[in-house]
């Protein structure tokens, strides 16, 4: 066990390791020892830091730029934001004291760790019915906003300032877009009851869920990790819950640290600076130096912020756009469907410095994720590899930076872990591990609109994605309602190809 100053790391002392233990969080690999990156807390941060500052890109001169990007991953934006999502349903621990954050058995999640949609639904009607409309089981739906080519609302909101949202979890009103894809939530269960009004409540959320956990578990997942990986979850095409070998729980399904604090924080390399939402307004995701106004929720929606989802998923065909040698974007460039930033180990700028409003002491989210995962006492990527029977990457596969083609060239060329410090040879943190593994973890993925290549995405490989594939699918076989544990060969009456450009297209009513 590592020490500063001969104490063992904060947290640890009353942290519960052996392999017995069970709460809502634990630990999938309890007998790894915590990584250590340096002899005491100030030198530790001061590495971090330094490796944080690496994978963080350098700022765009326009961050909601129009046309092709080289960073692109050919996953269309709505997946970030579907992932950040699912990271709302699965838990919510609003207790963050600096004790809690250091022993995550004492971690309290207050979201079942579950697909159930709870950050959609609440409590139900009878617990909370401001959430719905009277009897009849619907979703109350806020004002309408305008701006796109279809009609669309706001969530429903009190009448305090700013204007909060009234929804199952509050976090899903942190930006534009996840707040507006909670609002399609919302419209596909209403939809479904007005086309099935002999359904009861109970019924038309059960069928809800299953079709979020279809999308979730035969989409979202081979979206983000590598076919190798899946097929290793499989038997006879099916996945099989014998196949599980590290995410192992006695009674319930718990939330281990490795996946919270380090795998799914996949998504952040996957957030573009900025996004067009419709034909008018093209913002930061955050504010930045030259864009004061940015993506930012809690308030109600601006009435021009309507989202043209065909922006954000493959649900029409859009011009793909182009641009000049000066970087100028041709008129279609406006239209074409924006795709996810790449999985690697490089953040857009606008989160290595985010605004007071959204965090501070840090502000970059990088920083903010290394040492959350330092904290919790995670082990280092190279050991967690080791006990998983992987190869380890050697430190001049562990590149920071983007993971962009052409690689290896010019001034943002991938630059290996050990520029952060000699403190980092064979001793990668978990969440930089991860990340960095993808660039060796690449699938053909051809762009879901006319004329536009293949791109070569990378993916989460043998260790990321085997933490993040195991915990959704133990998870799922752990709920007893779930369609994995009810009805493992249910599929959509649309068919078994059912994706979120589907569930999409269902809730806007195409």
């Amino acid at each position: 066990m590592s020490a500063r100053h001969g104490v063992p790391l904060r947290g640890l002392m009353s942290s519960k390791t052996s392999p017995h233990f069970e709460g809502y969080f634990g630990r999938m690999f309890r007998t790894l020892p915590p990584a250590s990156f340096g002899a005491n807390e100030v030198e530790s941060r001061k590495n971090l830091a330094e490796l944080a500052r690496l994978m963080v890109a350098d700022p765009e001169p326009d961050p909601g730029k129009d046309g092709p990007d080289a960073e692109e991953s050919g996953i269309p934006s709505l997946y970030t934001y579907l992932g950040q999502f699912i990271d709302h349903d699965l838990t919510f621990d609003p207790a963050s004291s600096l004790q809690k954050q250091n022993d995550p058995d004492a971690l309290v999640d207050f979201r079942t760790p579950a697909f159930d949609l709870d950050n959609v639904y609440g409590r139900g009607p009878d617990d909370q019915p401001y959430l719905y409309d009277g009897d009849t089981g619907k979703f109350l739906l806020g004002g309408p906003i305008g701006g796109g080519p279809a009609p669309a609302f706001d969530l429903p909101r009190n009448g305090a300032f700013p204007a909060r949202a009234l929804i199952g979890d509050p976090r899903n009103d942190e930006n534009a877009i996840v707040s507006q894809l909670q609002g399609l939530f919302h419209r596909f269960h209403n939809r479904l009851v007005d086309e099935n009004p002999i359904l009861s409540f109970a019924d038309a959320q059960r069928l809800v869920r299953f079709h979020y956990q279809y999308v979730v578990v035969n989409d979202f997942l081979p979206r983000i990790i590598h076919s190798t990986v899946l097929a290793e979850l499989r038997d006879d095409g099916r996945y099989d819950k014998g196949r599980l070998a590290y995410y192992k729980y006695r009674n319930m399904p718990f939330m281990p640290v490795e996946f919270s604090a380090a795998a799914y924080r996949l998504g952040h390399s996957m957030v573009r600076p900025g996004y067009r939402l419709n034909d008018g307004v093209r913002l930061p995701i955050f504010p930045v130096a030259g864009f004061p106004e940015g993506l930012t929720g809690f308030r109600a929606m601006n009435p021009a912020w309507g989202i043209d989802w065909g922006r954000f998923i493959d649900i029409d065909t859009r011009p793909t756009g182009t641009v000049d040698a000066a970087g100028v974007p041709d008129a279609d460039a406006l239209q074409r469907l924006q795709f996810a930033y790449r999985l690697d180990t490089s953040a857009v700028d606008p989160l290595g410095n985010l605004p007071p409003s959204v965090a501070s002491n840090p502000a970059s989210l990088p920083l903010r994720n290394l040492l959350r995962g330092w904290r919790l006492g995670l082990p280092s990527g190279q050991s967690v590899a080791k006990k998983m029977k992987v190869t380890p990457l050697c430190d001049d596969e562990i590149l920071l930076g983007k993971f962009t083609d052409p690689e290896g060239t010019g001034d943002e060329a991938p630059k290996p872990i050990t520029d952060a410090g000699a403190v980092f040879a064979g001793n990668c943190p978990l969440w930089t591990y991860i990340m960095a593994e993808t660039r060796q973890y690449k699938e053909l993925t051809t762009l879901p609109v006319t004329g536009e290549p293949t791109l070569h995405t990378p993916r989460l490989g043998p260790v990321g994605g085997r933490i993040v594939a195991e915990v959704f699918l133990g998870i799922l076989f752990g709920d007893p309602h779930s369609f994995l544990s009810q009805e493992p060969d249910w599929v959509p009456a649309a068919g078994a190809d059912y994706q979120l450009k589907d569930f999409v297209r269902y809730a806007l009513g195409m």
